[in-house]
Formats: structure tokens, C-alpha cells, sequence
């Protein structure tokens, strides 16, 4: 009797497992369709300011991104293990903000351009989207990495014309943990938000 609970427990286990990493790729393209098409919205929406438009915008784009992650991310290996968890919060604390701020601001520069959202790229448990936006006189490549967590897809990394948000972040975070302290680069992170 011992031996078939422990198979059924190892069964139940095992096709949960397997149910867990049962998603669709396809869920994640619809779910940042729909988010652009709201986000466009709001950037066209002429009775809106600039401050209500990115207070919309933040709303928006909250539940779709790990920041969690992408702040682990962009200190990497080499710096995230020596943080204390008082650090860790404090710098995911403020990483989080300087990437809203960064994200609207570049949001912002969105002038009515024809948004294509090209099929989901299946990358080992992570699926990449291509976007291009173009206009008039341009066209802006842009690639949503994105996870599944949590039964919801997140994105974890950004790449505008070929580069990574999170390797900019991450080479300029090493530059500055090579020559100063993690309270150097926090003080860093705090004023650069109050300018």
C-alpha cells in the first residue's frame, strides 16, 4: 500500500509538471497585441498629458514585466549573490523605477507608427516576439523576451535595434561595483530619480 502512494504521489507530481510547462507561445504574442493596442490608445488619446499618459502607461505595462528579474539580471552572477536581501530589495526597488521611467520616456517618442508584431519564437522555456514599428522615415526593430511565471506570461529583457536593455544596465552596473560599493551604486540609482 506504501509503495502505491508513493506512485500516485510520484504521478501527481510528475503530471503537474508536465501540465506547468503545457503553455501556448501564441498566449504570449495576444497578451503584448493586446497591451500595445491599449498602450496606443493612450499615447493617441489628445486629452491626455504627458503625465497622465504615463501614469496609464505604468498601469499597463506593471503586470507584464518581472522586474524582479530583469534586476537580478542586469547585476548578473558576479554582483546579485553579494547583496544582502535589504540591498536586494532596495536596488529592485529603484532598478524597477528607472526602467518605467526609461520605458515611457521612450514610449513617448511613439508618433502614430504602424506597430507589426511578427510570430513568437520558441526559445527553450522562453519565447521571443519581434516587433516592428515603422514609419515614415523609419523603422524601429524591437524584441520582447519574454518567460512563463507564475501561469503568466512576464517579459524579462527588451532589445531595441539589436541591444539589450539588460546588458546596457548590466555593463554600466559592473563599471560602477568595479571601482565603488553597492551603497555607491544605490546613492547612484536614488539621484538619478530625483533629477
Amino acid at each position: 500500500m506504501k509503495n502505491l502512494w508513493c506512485v500516485l504521489l510520484f504521478l501527481l507530481v510528475v503530471s503537474h509538471a508536465v501540465a506547468g510547462d503545457d503553455w501556448d507561445p501564441n498566449e504570449a504574442e495576444e497578451l503584448l497585441q493586446t497591451k500595445w493596442d491599449v498602450i496606443a490608445s493612450v499615447l493617441r488619446n489628445k486629452d491626455l498629458d504627458q503625465k497622465a499618459k504615463a501614469s496609464q502607461i505604468d498601469k499597463i505595462i506593471d503586470p507584464i514585466f518581472d522586474f524582479a528579474l530583469m534586476g537580478k539580471l542586469a547585476l548578473g552572477r558576479k554582483h546579485w549573490p553579494k547583496l544582502t536581501l535589504e540591498e536586494r530589495e532596495k536596488f529592485t526597488q529603484l532598478f524597477t523605477k528607472r526602467l518605467k521611467v526609461s520605458y515611457t520616456e521612450k514610449i513617448k517618442l511613439y508618433t502614430d507608427e504602424k506597430a507589426i508584431l511578427k510570430p513568437a519564437i520558441q526559445k527553450k522555456k522562453a519565447v521571443h516576439i519581434p516587433m516592428e514599428l515603422i514609419g515614415k522615415e523609419k523603422k524601429v526593430v524591437i524584441l520582447y523576451k519574454l518567460h512563463h511565471r507564475d501561469k503568466y506570461w512576464k517579459i524579462y529583457d527588451v532589445e531595441i535595434q539589436g541591444v539589450s536593455i539588460l546588458l546596457t544596465y548590466r555593463s554600466q552596473f559592473d563599471d560602477i561595483l568595479s571601482h565603488s560599493s553597492v551603497g555607491d551604486l544605490l546613492s547612484q540609482l536614488e539621484e538619478s530619480q530625483t533629477r
